[in-house]
């Protein structure tokens, strides 16, 4: 069969309008994120409930902050080599169950090594989700709108955050802090058999795995019902493909300087958004609001999330990528260090937290989808998931500062201006990935967004 008679899959799938399969797909990735971010955020949120119950002053529970992002480190970094090689739906549903079932386990704990444990295993299930629905989303998506696509998708994850705070806010009160761990457990366990049944593979590793071309033209005429494949037709990525351990395809042609610093950007901004999501409720607690209050006002940290994603998804669609995420990261440092500056007064420090969140939680997931079409199709998973990886590293040291900080009682206005640093280096990184060496799948990105 002549070359004419291979069918580019990347480029047909392009070439189609957005149907609702492919919506379907981004929809049910969108519910593992949520789920990710209810019961990543919920440690957060529990944190004030927990400190009165056990009597423990606050600092204490950086290191149960720290094993969280930590496990969430490890999860990503080993999550997502694993999916290119064995396939994102098995790992997703795998990742999905196991932190469900580890949310469960969780009020049973009485002590801080036993909760540190725990929070280290769910987090395993946690960071391999995420980096498996970004690379999904991206593979079914068209070019011309794949990052709106990812970005709506990962609204999931702050919409899950957000309302596991105003859950929170009702249920610690009534039935204290383990009923959040049991809701966190309870809903991704009864999502399981829906991805089991109605998620499907990548469309794209499937070719790059010469599955039978059966399977692979009935996915595209989900895509396409009006598509007509003749008997035994060929399919293909027409990109680079190759063997051996994927993280080093990472330094490979042309890939070292993006690679590099968008782990910068991940570290940087990571740092700063676990240090904000982890202390929020006990700094603004501590400043005289009630509990419910303080949960309330953190939440407003993933309400802005939700703004800026939707937000940024259609700006990046049309204009250059890396700029867009300079500008979003220096705001972001003007709202961290704002929330400081607002004092007791709550009214502000909300708008505070909500301009912060639209700036800090979007940036991060306009990176997710940047990073996403940065790599070609066989190291995309571990593309995005040493990149989360590494920003967890960031993630882990974040909380682990606000505790040394509040341990050395800085000033609020003094806590927040440190916050505000590492997004400005963000933007730093940022904007020397727009001006300095880019690798060809990074080239032809800007050359649609630009």
């Amino acid at each position: 069969m002549s070359i004419s008679d291979v069918v580019n899959v990347p480029e047909l799938i392009d070439r189609q309008r957005l149907s609702g399969f492919q919506i379907r797909v981004a929809a049910l990735c969108a519910a593992v994120i949520f789920f990710d971010g209810f019961d990543t955020q919920a440690i957060g949120y529990v944190a004030p409930a927990i400190i009165k119950a056990w009597r423990i002053p606050p600092p204490s529970l950086a290191p149960v902050f720290a094993a969280g992002l930590f496990g969430l480190m490890i999860g990503a970094l080993l999550f997502g080599p694993l999916a290119d090689r064995i396939g994102r739906k098995a790992v997703i549903v795998f990742c999905l169950g196991f932190f469900g079932l580890c949310s469960l386990v969780t009020p049973f704990c009485d002590s801080l090594s036993s909760l540190l444990a725990i929070r280290f295993v769910t987090g395993l299930g946690l960071g391999g989700a995420m980096p498996n629905a970004i690379a999904l989303t991206s593979e079914y998506g068209p070019r011309r709108s794949r990052a709106t696509m990812i970005m709506v998708m990962f609204c999931g994850f702050s919409l899950g955050s957000a309302l596991g705070g105003l859950l929170a806010a009702r249920l610690i009160p009534q039935f204290g802090w383990q009923a959040v761990f049991y809701a966190g457990g309870i809903l991704p366990l009864a999502f399981a058999p829906v991805l089991i049944a109605a998620l499907p593979e990548s469309i794209r590793l499937l070719v790059l795995k010469g599955s039978e071309s059966t399977r692979i033209a009935a996915l595209l005429r989900r895509i396409n019902a009006t598509l007509v494949f003749a008997e035994g037709q060929r399919f293909a990525v027409v990109e680079e493909a190759a063997g051996g351990m994927p993280v080093r395809h990472l330094f490979r042609e042309g890939r070292t300087a993006v690679t590099l610093l968008l782990w910068v950007m991940f570290f940087m901004n990571l740092l700063d958004l676990y240090f904000l999501a982890n202390w929020l409720p006990t700094v603004i607690h501590g400043s005289g609001a009630s509990l419910e209050l303080a949960v309330i006002a953190t939440a407003m940290l993933q309400v802005g999330g939700i703004a800026g994603t939707l937000t940024l998804g259609w700006v990046m669609d049309r204009f250059r990528a890396t700029r867009v995420l300079a500008l979003t990261y220096f705001g972001a440092g003007l709202f961290v260090a704002a929330i400081g500056a607002a004092g007791s007064a709550i009214a502000m420090i909300m708008v505070a937290v909500f301009g912060a969140g639209f700036c800090v939680v979007g940036a991060q997931i306009a990176a997710n989808a940047f990073t996403a079409q940065c790599y070609p199709t066989y190291i995309r998973a571990t593309g995005v998931g040493w990149a989360l990886g590494i920003g967890r590293v960031g993630s882990i040291i974040g909380p682990v500062l606000g505790g040394m900080m509040l341990s050395f009682h800085w000033p609020t206005p003094t806590l927040f201006m440190a916050g505000a640093i590492p997004v400005f280096i963000a933007a730093m990184a940022s904007f020397t990935l727009g001006i300095g060496s880019i690798s060809p799948e990074t080239e032809r990105l800007r050359s649609t967004t630009a």
